[in-house]
């Protein structure tokens, strides 16, 4: 079982705006980024992975490669958005508080213990069943990761034996954290979350196959 992992950061630059109109605050306007190579993603998912990041924010993707899993394998732990500690092993649980499962539904969820955090509220934002396209955003809880908006996409390797999944995120820089410190935290448990994905999807495909 083989797989291959890839990781592409961007923390867009603070822009300073001097002059203007006396007595007038001026708005920064959020940098529009896509984290990821584009040779990883096909051209109709890149807007997927478009962010609007603003200059306390960075932006990160990992991009993880499912050998001998094809992408409805994979697609069928990733869309549960009632139970996302199925490949997710930094959760211990999941409720849902509204919703049945479709675009608009909440869920609480609960962290092990050992990280800086205690609960997750989050918002299933896209879920496309055709395009395999999965979006949530952080909105309330006892953690780190403000303002976090995460999105998943699923698309087949180029033999059609695998699946390369891309997850990009932008997340509000914590006080007294540098964008680079936030990165390295959001994508270690990014990284080994995909990694606990590839080895229950191949597992998955391979009880299929049997």
């Amino acid at each position: 079982m083989s797989s291959s992992l890839q990781i592409q950061r961007i923390n867009p630059p603070t822009t300073n705006h001097a002059g203007g109109a006396r007595n007038f605050q001026k708005h920064v306007q959020p940098t529009w980024v896509i984290p990821v190579p584009t040779h990883n993603v096909p051209e109709n998912l890149l807007h997927c992975h478009t962010h609007a990041v603003g200059p306390n924010q960075c932006c990160s993707a990992v991009v993880q490669t499912i050998m001998d899993a094809p992408v409805d394998t994979v697609w069928s732990v990733v869309r549960r958005f009632d139970n996302p500690q199925a490949y997710k092993h930094f959760l211990k649980s999941c409720h849902v508080i509204v919703g049945d499962g479709n675009v608009g539904t909440l869920r609480e969820v609960r962290v092990v213990s050992g990280l800086p955090a205690a609960t997750s509220t989050e918002r299933l934002e896209i879920l496309d069943d055709e395009r395999h396209v999965m979006s949530f955003r952080i909105v309330g809880g006892e953690h780190r990761l403000h303002n976090y908006r995460s999105v998943t996409t699923l698309h087949p390797t180029s033999d059609n034996n695998g699946t390369v999944v891309v997850e990009s995120y932008v997340v509000d820089v914590p006080q007294g954290n540098t964008k680079e410190e936030t990165c390295v935290f959001a994508d270690t448990i990014v990284r080994c979350n995909l990694q606990s994905l590839t080895q229950i999807a191949q597992n998955l495909a391979k009880k299929k196959s049997s």
